[in-house]
């Protein structure tokens, strides 16, 4: 007789909230938080561990974070059932969705932040073409695919949502995850980086568009007409949005002054409205990311809020709740559901087919539009990112059930596998031309035979702090005669950090290298612009700003190539420590020192570290007010040689009087042979050469009332020290930093070998003084610097 009993499964009982402790017999991992703790912790070691390990070979921290979500789902440790049910059980699993889920909805906020539509209207055909093409084919490709797939192994899926996800997940390139390659390949500020960029944004909408139609399609299995009536309601939210939120925005941007902080109730507002268009979206039946990115892209990218808002939750989101989302995924992805000839050749089929349309799509338009071919080549690979945003299109699918086990394995380890062959890829084909040999880049020191040529001066900075010494500075540096100009590159160092979003990255790096005056830029959506701007108006200096996106171990490269680019005669670097209220100075950050140090090894001109202590007042001081005291120590030197040619073109300034102090150095007992560091600046030869240089010198400056010479003998540092406290009115020291090697052995002080034995005795703390400092290393030629060895290494032997 047969049994009419119906199997029942038994649903895992809801967790409670929070357990009494392992002492009163609770296991904490029965329980919610302590769980989800837990897995937090464990997700986030795992992640930036492998992140970590894949960083020399320069790939996005995507990439360990879908490796590692992989690594925690059923393909490898979850294999170990005692791991999986114990720290991922199936009754945890909905609540570790709610949170990865948030996470995404804030992060899909961040990325409609970076998302500037003003920009977009303004691509260029090119990129528009790019972008265009970078999507149609792959998505007609996706679309073949789609009917092999539901032929083998996706069969009686719904039809129609099947085609339009299988072509957008091969059309998508993922715009943050870009950025941040460009930004590791330092390729942000060329003309491949700019065109990526620009037809990534023009990309990215569309996906959006295209996934809301999926999404749309994929839940109509009531009736046909639920699609038109999502889409219809979709469109609708998306106009009252920008009726209602638009106006609120700018209202809200407007309340916000740049160098103030961001009211507390206007971060509040904003969140609550991301989470509320949420709720709206998904209502709706679209999906709540949607109305999160539309937030997004309404609020205005000029003023102070963006970066408020970004800098209030990217780290809790990013670093702690999207993570979550990966192990969500590869909770869901298993790797051993591909098995067997025809699965593997489907693998190579999607692969081929994703690679193949975005690739050979790009570089046929950017070859038509005359796009060199190596740079069209990169910039295949470089549209070929894929990231998060594949993700969340392969996850809404598997939700959906139009895709299921073994087609959504296939399309994660596609999307792993395209963005990990990108930076290699572009790496191998694409190296931006140095200008490591330029013919006509004669000048690169200050001190030069034909003094009424033009002053290049690359200055570089951190923060604003930096920015009223450094324009006081370039007053005084400018001189008054009408053959002399000045050129002056501003570039702001900024660190390439960890964080995924690209806004600054991208807005700053597309103002690189252009003038003010640019019509329909907003000058005043940057506070430092601003200064530098106002500057230029009120002197005869030209002033570029520039920006310098990477990490703070090799941003130097980005300096010396810049300067060297530029044809700047010095470069000026803050020094590491800032003055306190005490006097005293303090380490702002270690990394700068070591950016220091790597610009004074490698700059192809000269190089200057500047030690301000409020150089001219916290305030520009404007031409007529100029009233400084500069003083010179002129030991010998080519260092001290380009010193001085620095303070006399300071001279040149009405505001400016001068004194120059040559020391003599009584001679050491004999048989005291000192070594030191005086490359280039071989005894015989820089001694006639500073002889030259200074009977030149008060020859040309003999009847100028503003500059005095002096001249002193000393034996010990503490003479050199008795002088500087005389001169208690001095604003400014301009020192070599390699002198002489007498005085380098009196001196003999080491704390930063970057300021040098003079500089070391002008910031040390049992000298206070007031006056800022300006280290100056003069570049010397490579030929000079092998001779200098050479003779030194004949020196050591023949004693």
């Amino acid at each position: 007789m047969a049994s009419n009993a119906t199997t029942v499964t038994k649903c895992p009982s809801p967790m409670k909230a929070t357990s009494n402790g392992i002492f009163q017999g609770d296991n904490p991992l029965d329980f919610a938080l302590p769980l989800v703790i837990l897995q937090i912790c464990l997700v986030v070691v795992l992640t930036r561990g492998l992140a970590f390990l894949l960083r020399p070979l320069k790939q996005p921290r995507v990439i360990g974070e879908i490796i590692g979500g992989i690594l925690l789902g059923p393909s490898a440790l979850g294999r170990n059932k005692n791991f999986l049910h114990t720290i991922f059980p199936s009754n945890s699993i909905t609540l570790l969705d709610t949170i990865a889920n948030i996470g995404l909805l804030f992060f899909l906020f961040l990325v409609g932040l970076e998302l500037d539509i003003k920009s977009i209207r303004r691509t260029g055909k090119k990129a528009l073409g790019i972008a265009i093409t970078g999507i149609c084919l792959p998505f007609a490709l996706g679309i073949g695919s789609s009917f092999v797939l539901r032929e083998t192994i996706s069969k009686g899926v719904n039809a129609s949502a099947f085609l339009i996800f299988m072509g957008v997940a091969l059309s998508i390139t993922a715009f943050p995850v870009l950025a941040r390659i460009l930004a590791e390949l330092k390729l942000l500020t060329t003309d491949v980086g700019r065109m990526a960029m620009s037809a990534a944004a023009v990309n990215d909408v569309a996906a959006w568009i295209l996934l809301a139609l999926a999404i749309a399609l994929s839940g109509s299995d009531k009736s046909p007409l639920t699609a038109v009536w999502v889409l219809l309601s979709g469109c609708g939210f998306v106009i009252a949005a920008i009726v209602i939120l638009s106006p609120v925005f700018k209202w809200m941007t407007k309340q916000c002054f740049q160098g103030e902080p961001v009211r507390e109730i206007y971060i509040c507002a904003t969140l609550a409205i991301v989470l509320a268009a949420g709720f709206a979206t998904d209502f709706i039946g679209i999906h709540a990311m949607f109305g999160a990115f539309v937030v997004g892209v309404l609020v205005p990218k000029d003023g102070p809020l963006v970066g408020a808002l970004v800098e209030k939750i990217e780290d809790l989101v990013s670093g702690l709740f999207l993570p979550l989302y990966f192990v969500s995924s590869g909770l869901k992805t298993n790797v051993a559901t591909i098995q067997g000839a025809q699965s593997w050749g489907l693998l190579v089929l999607v692969i081929v087919t994703a690679c193949s349309g975005k690739i050979i799509g790009t570089f046929l338009v950017s070859i038509l539009c005359k796009v060199p071919v190596r740079e069209a080549l990169a910039l295949g690979f470089l549209m070929n990112t894929k990231g998060l945003v594949e993700l969340i299109v392969l996850n809404i699918g598997k939700d959906r059930k139009v895709l299921n086990d073994q087609t959504f394995a296939i399309m994660i380890l596609m999307a792993l596998f395209t963005t990990f062959i990108t930076t290699p890829l572009v790496i191998a084909v694409y190296k931006p031309a140095r200008s490591a040999k330029i013919a006509d880049y004669k000048h690169r020191k200050i001190e030069r035979k034909n003094k009424n040529t033009q002053l290049r001066i690359m200055t570089c900075f951190h923060s604003a702090g930096n920015i009223p010494s450094i324009i006081n500075l370039l007053e005084v540096s400018r001189g008054t005669e009408k053959d002399k100009e000045l050129c002056v590159y501003a570039m702001h160092l900024m660190e390439l950090s960890e964080r995924s979003s690209a806004i600054l990255m991208v807005h700053k790096a597309r103002k690189n290298g252009l003038p003010f005056s640019i019509k329909g830029r907003r000058s005043d959506s940057n506070h430092v612009i601003v200064a530098f701007e106002a500057y230029q108006q009120l002197s005869r200096v030209f002033i570029r700003p520039m920006t310098a996106i990477s990490s703070m171990s090799d941003i130097h490269e980005d300096i010396c190539a810049t300067a060297e680019r530029k044809r700047t005669a010095i470069i000026i670097l803050p020094f590491h420590k800032h003055q306190r209220v005490d006097g005293s100075l303090e380490t702002t950050r270690s990394s700068i020192r070591v950016v220091n140090q790597n610009v004074l090894e490698h700059a192809r001109c000269s190089v200057g570290i500047l030690v301000d202590r409020s150089f001219g007042g916290t305030t520009h001081v404007s031409s007529s007010h100029v009233s400084l005291f500069v003083t010179v120590f002129f030991f010998g030197g080519g260092d001290d040689r380009e010193a001085l040619s620095y303070g006399i073109r300071m001279a040149e300034h009405p505001g400016i009087r001068l004194m120059v102090i040559r020391f003599f150095v009584e001679p050491e007992p004999a048989g005291e042979i000192v070594s030191a560091d005086t490359v280039g600046n071989s005894p015989v030869k820089s001694v006639s050469q500073d002889d030259e240089f200074l009977s030149e010198f008060k020859h040309d400056t003999c009847k100028n009332d503003s500059i005095i010479y002096v001249e002193k003998t000393i034996r010990t540092a503490a003479e050199v020290m008795d002088t500087v406290q005389e001169m208690k009115n001095c604003n400014l020291y301009l020192v070599g930093r390699t002198p002489d090697v007498k005085a380098t052995y009196i001196l003999n002080r080491s704390d930063c070998p970057e300021l040098g034995p003079v500089g070391n005795l002008l910031t040390s703390p049992n000298l206070p003084i007031l006056a800022s400092v300006l280290v100056v290393q003069q570049y010397r030629s490579e030929s000079l610097v092998n001779s200098a060895s050479d003779s030194a290494d004949g020196e050591s032997e023949s004693a």
